[in-house]
């Protein structure tokens, strides 16, 4: 299938504002998967312009509150995988695997600070909220683009193309705490996902660059809390999140395929003995 035109269009028909077409494709998308509006800020599905501005809604305040945990789940969606970092090389599914490097654009150095420390994949289906948020607290030192397939990413595909998050169009974005240290967000795209964004560049792509480009961010620049939004798809994918070795031990509850809510407990940095 011709991916790249079959996105381009669908990004195109996602930005136009149709007025009542608009609406009746809105309407048709919220019965088809099931959108919770009661959780939106705005409920009333005529009064969004745009596709794209009610697939990007803000959440109703107080509906996902922040739990009392280190690490907070930063979407709405499905785990994939998570877990420890084989030495460099991160489980997809079904026997597949990607390394570290390959998922931040082949930076060896980076990749580095990863060696056996541990990832976690979170899936967004279309129904889900596609605001992405902090799970800590984090200082943005670097974001890298990184040109790719655009290949879906839903359970099926993650299951049937080897190193599917690595092949795909990727933004990664570099950040330190200073209770945890480095960690990796990498925001990763796919068939009709129109564009990827974040609060402190905007719409990162289109233009769909046909190289590796990076952006690096003094100190204090771009700081943001736990929580607080960090970015958005517009239409779904997947995120996928890196921590150090002894950074985090992840909720007991979570398993692959189970459902996690923004702001739910994702994880605690272990005790030092």
């Amino acid at each position: 299938m011709p991916k790249q035109a079959i996105t381009n269009f669908a990004g195109r028909v996602a930005g136009h504002k149709g007025g009542s077409m608009t609406t009746s494709l809105i309407r048709w998308f919220v019965g088809k998967y099931g959108v919770n509006m009661d959780e939106a800020a705005n409920p009333d599905i005529a009064s969004y312009p745009s596709f794209n501005e009610f697939f990007t809604r803000p959440l109703r305040e107080g509906v996902r509150p922040l739990a009392a945990s280190d690490y907070v789940c930063p979407v709405d969606g499905a785990i994939s995988q998570f877990g420890d970092i084989d030495d460099h090389q991160i489980f997809q599914a079904k026997g597949h695997k990607f390394t570290t490097a390959e998922l931040v654009g082949g930076d060896q150095a980076l990749a580095a600070h990863f060696q056996h420390g541990h990832f976690a994949n979170v899936y967004l289906s279309p129904k889900d909220y596609h605001r992405i948020h902090m799970p800590c607290d984090g200082r943005l030192t670097r974001m890298i683009y990184v040109p790719g397939k655009l290949f879906s990413v839903n359970p099926t595909t993650a299951r049937g193309v080897p190193g599917l998050f690595a092949r795909n169009e990727r933004v990664v974005c570099v950040f330190e705490s200073d209770e945890f240290g480095p960690f990796v967000m990498t925001l990763v795209g796919a068939t009709i996902v129109g564009s990827m964004a974040t609060v402190w560049h905007g719409v990162v792509n289109p233009p769909r660059m046909p190289r590796i480009c990076e952006w690096n961010y003094d100190p204090g620049q771009v700081t943001l809390k736990k929580g607080e939004e960090m970015g958005r798809f517009l239409l779904g994918s997947t995120v996928v999140m890196l921590f150090q070795r002894g950074a985090i031990a992840f909720n007991p509850a979570w398993a692959p395929e189970g459902k996690v809510r923004l702001g739910e407990p994702m994880g605690e940095r272990p005790l030092k003995s």
